[in-house]
C-alpha cells in the first residue's frame, strides 16, 4: 500500500475543505438550525412528541443523515470530478498509485468531511434540544458507514459526470427528495397504509430508522434490516468502482 500517496490525495482534498470552511461547515449549520427554528419551534409546539420523543429531539437524526448524505455526494463527486475537468487525472492514472489508493485518498477525505459536519451539527442540536445517545457505539457505525458509502455513490457521480450541472442532477433530483420522504420529520407509522408500504421502497427510510434507533431505542424498521441495508448499498458502490478502474470508463476517455 502507497501510503504517502494515499496521505498527499487525502491532504489535497482536505485542505480544499479548509479552504471553502465558510461555505463547507458554517451553510450547513446554518440551514440546521433554521430547520430547527420552524419545525421545532412551529411544528414542534403542535406535534408534543412522537414515540415519546419531544418532536425537537425527533428531527435530529434525520437533519444529521439529510446533511450527511448531501455533504458526502457534494464532496466525492466534485474532488473526483475536477481532475477530470482540469485534465490532471492522468498524472494520478500515470504515476504508481493503486485503484484503491486513489479511492482511499479521495472517499476518505469526503467521508471525514462529511462526518465533521455532521458531528457539528449534533452539537449544534444539543444546544436547541435536549438529546440522549441510547447506543453510542451504534450511532457512530451509522455516521461512519453512511458517510463512507454515500461517498462512494458520490465518486460514482463524480466520474459519470460529464458537466457541473449534472453534479447536482442525481442529489438534487433523487437522494434529497427521498431524504425529505424517508422519514426525517415524521415517523412512518404515522402515515396511512397504502404510503406505508410505498415508503418502504425508499432506501433512505432504513438509514434513518436505524440512526434514530441508535439516540432514542425506537426504529421504523428493525435495525437489523437497516444495517443490511447499508452494507448492501456500500457493496453495490464498491463493485461500481471496481468496475469502471477495470475498463477505464470516463477515466481515460
Amino acid at each position: 500500500m502507497n501510503w504517502p500517496a494515499v496521505r498527499a490525495i487525502y491532504g489535497f482534498e482536505m485542505a480544499r475543505f479548509w479552504r471553502t470552511a465558510l461555505q463547507s461547515i458554517v451553510a450547513p449549520v446554518l440551514s440546521t438550525s433554521l430547520y430547527f427554528v420552524v419545525f421545532g419551534a412551529a411544528i414542534g409546539g403542535r406535534v408534543t412528541d412522537i414515540g415519546g420523543v419531544p418532536y425537537g429531539a425527533f428531527i435530529v437524526p434525520g437533519l444529521i443523515m439529510l446533511a450527511l448524505l448531501t455533504q458526502s455526494i457534494a464532496n466525492a463527486s466534485f474532488g473526483i470530478y475536477f481532475p477530470r475537468f482540469a485534465g490532471t487525472i492522468y498524472e494520478i492514472l500515470s504515476a504508481p498509485v493503486s485503484p484503491l489508493e486513489v479511492v482511499l485518498g479521495y472517499v476518505g477525505a469526503a467521508a471525514s468531511k462529511s462526518i465533521l459536519i455532521g458531528l457539528i451539527i449534533l452539537a449544534t442540536a444539543a444546544l436547541f434540544v435536549p438529546l440522549r445517545i441510547e447506543h453510542p457505539v451504534w450511532m457512530i457505525a451509522f455516521l461512519l458507514l453512511t458517510a463512507v458509502t454515500f461517498s462512494l455513490f458520490g465518486f460514482l457521480i463524480g466520474l459519470w459526470a460529464d458537466g457541473f450541472e449534472r453534479l447536482q442532477l442525481v442529489p438534487l433530483l433523487i437522494v434529497t427528495p427521498l431524504t425529505f420522504l424517508g422519514g426525517s420529520f415524521y415517523a412512518i407509522d404515522m402515515l396511512p397504509p397504502f404510503w406505508r408500504t410505498l415508503s418502504l421502497v425508499n432506501p433512505v427510510v432504513y438509514l434513518i430508522s436505524g440512526f434514530r434507533w441508535s439516540f432514542f431505542g425506537t426504529a421504523d424498521v428493525g435495525v437489523g434490516i437497516s444495517l443490511a441495508m447499508v452494507l448492501l448499498f456500500l457493496a453495490l458502490c464498491l463493485g461500481a468502482v471496481t468496475w469502471i478502474f477495470r475498463t477505464g470508463y470516463r477515466l481515460k476517455s
